[in-house]
């Protein structure tokens, strides 16, 4: 085995090499911060630091369970994680597959770019867009405004939060998330799909037969990845896309913890709701895991 490794880091050093900086920064910034995570169970003083604050066991995680609208803000963060993964993750899927239907390649790449340019613009830009698109000036009240309806606020009003939260992340990493599933489609073996023409397949029988079950794979270890992050739903959308209006179902985790934890100078709180997510997370990926495995024999590990 150790010949056999040794061989290997002969022959393949420049990818190695390559990695190093990937694995620094897993290091600097994912590992060592894990050590951190003790002034959850603290009542962390910046002056004192860890070794000299003192310890209070499970007193932020009660605090945090205590807290009167810990209801709403949990049950808010439930619903747009379970948008996000029912609504908005399969939406590249469809894309790629769509996208890998176009014939002409210079179409093909235009398309693709077209789409995931919006990646590339943060979400303060992004909700700038979407203010200006749903203010009273916007494009939305005028195509109303066409049908004689009366303007409407939109993002001052809750009831429309949650489709403007689902459309923007759809328009922003939609696109992006195509780049891998094109490139699992690209490394399909074309003859699958000769032979299936030449047995009468249609376009739509090669796309259900041998294009998805073949992407299949790599779609639930996205999943799982997505899922493993259902609590984690980027506090920069939420944060740039709400308002006083629409706290009643636009508080969630991220903007609860920024709130009482980054404003108000309570790290150790903080720190235990980042735990209490990294753990509902964790319980998540390791059961979607298990049923992945007995659906389709794939998984993380």
């Amino acid at each position: 085995m150790k010949v056999v490794a040794s061989h290997r880091m002969k022959v393949f050093w420049p990818l190695y090499i390559m990695a190093i900086p990937g694995i620094v920064f897993l290091i600097i910034f994912k590992y060592i911060p894990l050590a951190g995570s003790v002034i959850a169970f603290q009542n962390y003083s910046v002056f004192k630091g860890f070794l000299d604050s003192p310890w209070v066991g499970f007193k932020n995680f009660e605090t945090l369970f205590q807290y009167p609208d810990f209801i709403r803000v949990f049950s808010n963060t439930l619903v747009l994680g379970f948008l996000r993964i029912v609504i908005v993750f399969p939406i590249p899927v469809l894309l790629a597959l769509m996208i890998n239907e176009i014939r002409k390649s210079l179409l093909k790449k235009g398309i693709q770019t077209a789409l995931y340019v919006p990646h590339f613009l943060s979400w303060v830009i992004v909700s700038g867009i979407v203010f200006d698109m749903f203010s009273l000036s916007g494009l939305f009240n005028i195509v109303i405004g066409w049908f004689h309806h009366d303007p409407t606020l939109v993002m001052q009003e809750s009831s429309y939060f949650r489709i403007v939260y689902v459309l923007s992340a759809i328009w922003k990493d939609a696109g992006w998330g195509t780049v891998v599933y094109m490139a699992a489609i690209s490394s399909i073996d074309p003859q699958l799909y000769e032979s299936a023409m030449i047995d009468g397949a249609s376009r739509f029988k090669q796309i259900r037969h041998i294009t998805f079950p073949l992407l299949l794979p790599t779609v639930l270890v996205l999943l799982l990845l997505e899922i493993g992050n259902f609590l984690d739903l980027g506090f920069d959308q939420v944060f740039n896309l709400q308002t006083p209006m629409t706290y009643s179902v636009s508080d969630i985790l991220d903007t609860y913890v920024f709130r009482t934890g980054i404003q108000q100078g309570q790290y150790s709180f903080a720190t235990a709701v980042g735990l209490f997510q990294s753990l509902i997370g964790f319980i998540l990926v390791f059961t979607f895991n298990k049923l992945s495995k007995k659906v389709s024999d794939g998984g993380l590990w």
